[in-house]
């Protein structure tokens, strides 16, 4: 990766992270979209593009670098090229603080994953917090306890191995939820299986709530471009 001069931009450890959700315009250039997405992997950064189903957008960027101008040039580069920025959401990599005593290698892919995982092109994103409600407040819950609905958790996704790779990346402070998630799985089944399996845990069932969900599949950006219109 490229070095970076600002403090204020790059995060101590682990990447920044961003999702930006655009609607294709009839004036949008296509050769300046394809080399917005050249310039940001030349610079070391990984930008995945996602041809969304529905009416919530049409393409999805999700970027992941070091320094976040690198991130805002790359949405710069976009908007100019003619899309509209319609939705987006920043975060940022992180090992929980109930994953703290997993193995080196572990932590590593959390803090500084290699996406696209091969082979698993079905696609969603959405973001969540932890419930502040008098009838089930997360954030007092003694830590012991709070660890152990976690692992609960944990177990429920390790059933997914294999079919399934999720990226957890930590919002508070930055965004108006608290994590943001996005899978990234070989079938669009096994995004709904998933979801579904989770939200009978405990800490998911009494204390999740959840933002709006975006799904697409992962393309290069040559066939994203095509499916989406934009010539």
């Amino acid at each position: 990766m490229t070095d970076v001069a600002d403090p204020g931009a790059t995060p101590s450890v682990g990447l920044g992270v961003v999702h930006l959700f655009f609607r294709n315009q009839p004036l949008a250039d296509r050769d300046a979209v394809l080399a917005a997405f050249k310039e940001s992997e030349a610079a070391g950064d990984q930008a995945i593009s996602v041809a969304m189903l529905g009416h919530k957008a049409d393409l999805a960027v999700m970027a992941l670098g070091n320094d976040l101008w690198r991130l805002r040039r790359l949405q710069t580069a976009l908007c100019l090229a003619g899309l509209e920025l319609i939705d987006s959401y920043v975060s940022m990599t992180e090992v929980s603080e109930y994953a703290a005593g997993v193995p080196d290698e572990m932590k590593n892919a959390r803090l500084y994953p290699e996406l696209p995982p091969e082979g698993k092109t079905a696609w969603c994103f959405y973001p969540m917090s932890k419930k502040r409600n008098s009838d089930g407040n997360w954030f007092t819950l003694p830590f012991d306890q709070r660890k152990e609905l976690m692992y609960e958790h944990g177990t429920s996704g390790r059933k997914f191995a294999g079919r399934l790779v999720q990226l957890i990346t930590a919002s508070t402070g930055v965004d108006d939820y608290e994590w943001g998630v996005t899978l990234f799985a070989q079938r669009p089944d096994d995004l709904k299986e998933v979801v579904y399996t989770m939200r009978f845990d405990e800490a998911s069932a009494v204390y999740a709530e959840f933002g709006a969900f975006y799904t697409g599949m992962v393309a290069s950006p040559v066939e994203t471009l095509d499916a989406i219109g934009l010539l």
